[in-house]
This record gives structure tokens, C-alpha cells and sequence, in this order.
């Protein structure tokens, strides 16, 4: 009846007292933002995909592209990346640590089992039945008084039972402990997606690359073959006697010039297929065969909706990891801060205690013990005092790089806002300028058949044709790459997978 009496008795103090929770209770923090997106002012005529302030629509941000094989290399980086895999198990490693730190709420219970032999003070050490052998000489005679004592006086215990130990939380010190794992999980989910969003960027930045490459190879080619001609027919002339030996050697340099242009960018465009084989769990040459053929650069969506400032900090998962570890931190000042309060405990054992094995699980043999404890530190050299302040300081440290990783994040957008529709003016102007480079070259190489132009026009011309239609071909790729900036840059492409 006493056991049960106590057992309410702390059944009792701990409902009173589960709400006591020592420590800050976290906050989030309020952070300014702006009321709108600064890089939206460039927006101008000469940009014809547009941004907008609608609900953004970024969980899969790659199909805007319209590129059947661009979306099938994500989906198959998504399922095959090793850094993915990685934070996949980081965030299993933070499930466990919590129930780690949510173990103590439970009471702790250990099975234990005994089997002593003792001898009384001043006896031999001698077993029954067994004689040491004896020394040689004659035999001394043995004392008296423990003939028959040294035998008699051993002494059996075999012992079995349950010992339980619960420590009552009564200051939270457990449960803040269990609060900042639990945002530690949180924290670890939101590194996968912020892994997410890189990776699908990285594939998306990689496989524009490659077009772009392959498509400047296009027109390098092209650019060539025309300069051959050009040389060819400069070359007929000289020997008969039109033009001079400079033209054919100028003719032949601007060939070897272009000629040398097209290996370097055979080997990017095949640094960029590694890349992606790498990015999808890959060997690096495992895409080769697939993406070897030449495609063109996929063409960026007419509308982007980019949503307000606001709508960032609750959509980028750095942000969001950044918060959980502020929630962390703060956690850990109540753990700390526990310390400085007594912690109670309950104690009990059950079980059997006998000299002899074969009576062991007699009922006569049982033994049972409960009762209450409590520690309290008195001096502990400052110890708990200066963890206090480490957790304090640690949380400051939480907190300053949460608000920066918002600056960050609202930089990120603006630069790519910027970057997005001032390239969108640049390729405006590369397209004007390619144009008439075309016409350019057709007129002078007109003027220089029908000799009224020499042959330096011809060069010049043909020159600034292949720098104007690499230029265009690489402003085309800088505006997907741009795109994709700030489609990361947004937070897009993690909500896929939950």
C-alpha cells in the first residue's frame, strides 16, 4: 500500500509540475523585408520574358524550358545524387539523435544478476573438499580453531532482480533537450532541400552549358567552312595575278584562327557532360553517347512570377535552416539552465536473493525497495554559470546568421532579377548586330570579286560576323543560365519531394 501511495504521490508532482520549462521559449524573429523587388525597375521594352508579382509556381521550374531530355536529367539526378543521399542520411542521423534526447522522459530499467562467495575475517580461503598440497617437511599441526570454522564460515549469495531508475523532469532540462533535436530534424530536412535546389540548378546550369557549347561548335564550323572558301578563292586569284600573297596569307591566318577555336570548346562541351554524369550518380562519361548530338539552347519562358520579398523567407530552405538552428540554440539555453535547479529522481529494485541456487524463485527469497532522490549542485567551480553563457552567445552567433542568410537571399534574387533582364537586352543587340554583320560580309565579298574593295573589308567583316554570332549564341545560353539563378535564387524545386 506505501509503494502505491508514493507512486501517486510522484504521479501527482509530475502533472503539476510538467509545464515547468526553465529557459527562453523561442520566437521567430521579425525580419524586414522590402515591399517589392528593386530588380523589377529593369524591367524594360527590350526584355520579352517578363516578371511578375503572382503567386510563384517553382516546384518544377524546369519544365518551363520545355525540354523533354533537360527534365529527365533531373528527375534522374533527383533520384541518383550522392550529395542528396548524403543529407537523406543526415536527416535519419537527426531522428535518431532525438530519440536519444527524448530517452530520459522514460524510466530506465536494468536486469542484473549476482553470484557472490564470501569467507568470515581471519578464516582460509580454503574451498570445502579441496586441500592445498602440502609443502615438504614435516607437517605443522593445524590451529585449532579453524578446523571445522573455515569450512562452515563460507558463505553463498545468488541474486537476481530489476533495478529502475526514472529522473523526473521537473524543470524541462529533458524536454528543451528533446525541443532543440526536434529543430535539429528540422534543420537536417531543410538541408536536403536546400541540397535539392543546388542539384537541380547544377544540372540545369551544366546542361545549358553543353548546348551553348555545342551550338558555338555550330557555328565555328560554319564560320569555317566559309573561310575556306574564302581562302580557296583568294588563293585562285593570287595565281592569276589579281590579288598579292598578303591576301592568301591573311586568308590562311583567319582560317587557323577559327580552326583553333573549336577544340576548346569540344573539350568544355565535354567537361559539362562529366559534370552531369557526376551530378546524376554517374560515371562522368556515362552521358556521352546520349548527349554527344548537337541541340539547341532550350528557349526561357515568355512570364516568370518571382512573388513578393515576403514570400522568401518562409520558400528558401537556407532560410529555413537557418531558423531551425536559431530554434536549436535558444533550446539549449534552457538544457543549460536546467543544471542550476535539483533533479529528482525515483529509485526501486524487485527481485530474489538466496544462499542456495535451488531456492532462488522461492517466495520467501523476493526483496523489493522504492523510494525518492534528489541532487542539487552546491559548487561546481562556475560550470553551469559559463555554459549558460556559451549557450547565450551561441544563440547571438544563430540568430546573426539567420539574418544575414535573409540579406543574402534577398540579394541573390535581386542580382539575378538585374542579371535576367539586362542580358535579355544584350542578346537584343547581339541579334541586330549579327544581322548586319551577314549583310556586311555578302557586300564586301561582292566589292572584293568585282574588285572594288581589297581584301582587309573581306576579313574584317567575316571576323566580326563569327565574334558577333559566338557572342549571340553565348548571351542565348547567359540568359538560361540567369534564369536558372533565379530560379534557385527563389527557392524553386525542392517542394517536388517531400
Amino acid at each position: 500500500m506505501k509503494y502505491f501511495k508514493l507512486s501517486a504521490l510522484a504521479g501527482v508532482l509530475l502533472t503539476a509540475l510538467a509545464g515547468c520549462l526553465v529557459g527562453p521559449n523561442y520566437k521567430r524573429p521579425e525580419t524586414k523585408v522590402p515591399g517589392k523587388w528593386d530588380g523589377q525597375g529593369t524591367v524594360t521594352p527590350a526584355q520579352p520574358s517578363k516578371t511578375t508579382t503572382n503567386p510563384v509556381a517553382l516546384v518544377e521550374w524546369w519544365h518551363s524550358f520545355n525540354d523533354p531530355t533537360l527534365s529527365a536529367l533531373v528527375e534522374m539526378g533527383i533520384r541518383n545524387n550522392l550529395d542528396l543521399r548524403q543529407a537523406e542520411a543526415r536527416i535519419r542521423q537527426a531522428r535518431a539523435a532525438r530519440g536519444v534526447a527524448g530517452a530520459p522522459l522514460w524510466p530506465e530499467v536494468d536486469l542484473n544478476a549476482l553470484y557472490q562467495r564470501s569467507w568470515p575475517a581471519g578464516q582460509s580461503l580454503t574451498s570445502p573438499g579441496i586441500s592445498p598440497t602440502p609443502a615438504p617437511g614435516p607437517k605443522p599441526k593445524p590451529p585449532p580453531t579453524t578446523t571445522t570454522s573455515a569450512v562452515g564460515g563460507i558463505r553463498d549469495l545468488f541474486r537476481v532482480g530489476l533495478d529502475a531508475t526514472w529522473e523526473l523532469d521537473f524543470f524541462g532540462g529533458t524536454r528543451r533537450s528533446v525541443e532543440a533535436a526536434t529543430a535539429d530534424l528540422q534543420a537536417a530536412v531543410e538541408d536536403r532541400r536546400d541540397v535539392l535546389v543546388t542539384l537541380v540548378g547544377d544540372v540545369g546550369n551544366n546542361y545549358i552549358n553543353l548546348r551553348g557549347f555545342q551550338q558555338q561548335l555550330v557555328i565555328a564550323r560554319r564560320n569555317l567552312e566559309a573561310q575556306r572558301r574564302t581562302a580557296a578563292i583568294t588563293r585562285k586569284r593570287h595565281e592569276a595575278g589579281f590579288v598579292g600573297a598578303l591576301d592568301v596569307a591573311n586568308a590562311d591566318a583567319q582560317v587557323a584562327t577559327t580552326e583553333a577555336a573549336i577544340p576548346l570548346l569540344e573539350s568544355a562541351a565535354r567537361a559539362a557532360t562529366y559534370s552531369l554524369g557526376v551530378l546524376l550518380g554517374r560515371e562522368p562519361a556515362a552521358l556521352t553517347p546520349e548527349l554527344s548530338k548537337e541541340s539547341p539552347i532550350p528557349p526561357s519562358p515568355p512570364e516568370i512570377p518571382v512573388g513578393l520579398p515576403s514570400e522568401l523567407l518562409r520558400r528558401r530552405p537556407d532560410i529555413r535552416r537557418a531558423e531551425a538552428q536559431l530554434h536549436a540554440a535558444t533550446a539549449r539555453i534552457g538544457v543549460a539552465t536546467a543544471d542550476w535547479f535539483p533533479k529528482f529522481s525515483l529509485t526501486g529494485s524487485l527481485g530474489f536473493s538466496a544462499n542456495e541456487l535451488s531456492k532462488l524463485g522461492n517466495f520467501d527469497s523476493k526483496f523489493w525497495s522504492f523510494g525518492p532522490s534528489v541532487t542539487w549542485p552546491i559548487f561546481a567551480g562556475g560550470r553551469i554559470y559559463w555554459n549558460i553563457k556559451v549557450q547565450d552567445a551561441l544563440t547571438e552567433q544563430a540568430l546573426a546568421a539567420y539574418e544575414k542568410v535573409v540579406l543574402t537571399a534577398l540579394k541573390d534574387v535581386e542580382t539575378a532579377l538585374v542579371a535576367y533582364a539586362k542580358e535579355q537586352e544584350h542578346r537584343k543587340s547581339l541579334t541586330e548586330a549579327v544581322n548586319n554583320n551577314r549583310r556586311a560580309v555578302d557586300l564586301a565579298m561582292k566589292l572584293y570579286l568585282a574588285g572594288k574593295s581589297d581584301f582587309l573589308n573581306v576579313l574584317i567583316a567575316q571576323r566580326s560576323l563569327f565574334v558577333s554570332e559566338d557572342a549571340l549564341v553565348q548571351s542565348i545560353r547567359t540568359v538560361d543560365t540567369n534564369l536558372i539563378a533565379l530560379y534557385k535564387a527563389l527557392g524553386g524545386g525542392w517542394e517536388k519531394s517531400p
